[in-house]
Formats: C-alpha cells, structure tokens, sequence
C-alpha cells in the first residue's frame, strides 16, 4: 500500500463530513481511502493514449424543443378548485408566525 493516510487527514476529512469515528472506525477509513488511493494509482499507468475523453459510457446528447404555452392563462378553472379564494389567489393557512 503506496499511499498511507495519515490521522490528521482522517480527523480532517471526519470534520469535513460531520462524523464522529471512534479509534476503530478511524483506522478502517484510513485503509479504506489508501486502497482507494491505491486503485486511482494503478489506473492512472493506463496508457490512455488516443482514447478520447468521455463523460458518460453511452453517447447522450440534449434533446432541445421549443418552450410551448399549454393550458395558459386558465385561473378561472383552476381556482375552481380551491377550498377558498381571494383576489385570484388561493387562499392557504398560515404556517410561519
């Protein structure tokens, strides 16, 4: 194992994502992010040479459309449905005092 994390880094990287790890937790984190080290290691000796970079393993491609109006301006209809309505608004409970 190439990489060794030391405990600072742990301590750190516990306050970083709100943990609280006792001794034991803490020491199977840091074997943990060495193996994970370890693999991004080995896979950066990958001769990557003439492969094209890519974000995501299928071909994706945005699928654009024009933004089109339905059922518009229909308040009347929707205001049917409320319980109770002022001024062509709902009208709702408090809920912050």
């Amino acid at each position: 194992m190439a990489n060794i994390i030391s405990d600072e880094t742990i301590e750190y990287v516990g306050i970083l994502a709100k943990l609280e790890l006792d001794g034991e937790e803490k020491e199977k984190a840091k074997k943990d992010m060495g193996s994970m080290l370890d693999y991004i290691d080995k896979l950066n000796e990958l001769d990557t040479t003439g492969v094209e970079p890519m974000s995501h393993v299928f071909p994706v491609q945005n699928v654009f459309r024009e933004d089109v109006v339905r059922n518009g301006d229909d308040r009347e209809n929707i205001l049917r449905n409320a319980p109770e309505e002022k001024d062509g608004n709902f009208v709702v409970p408090k809920t912050v005092d």
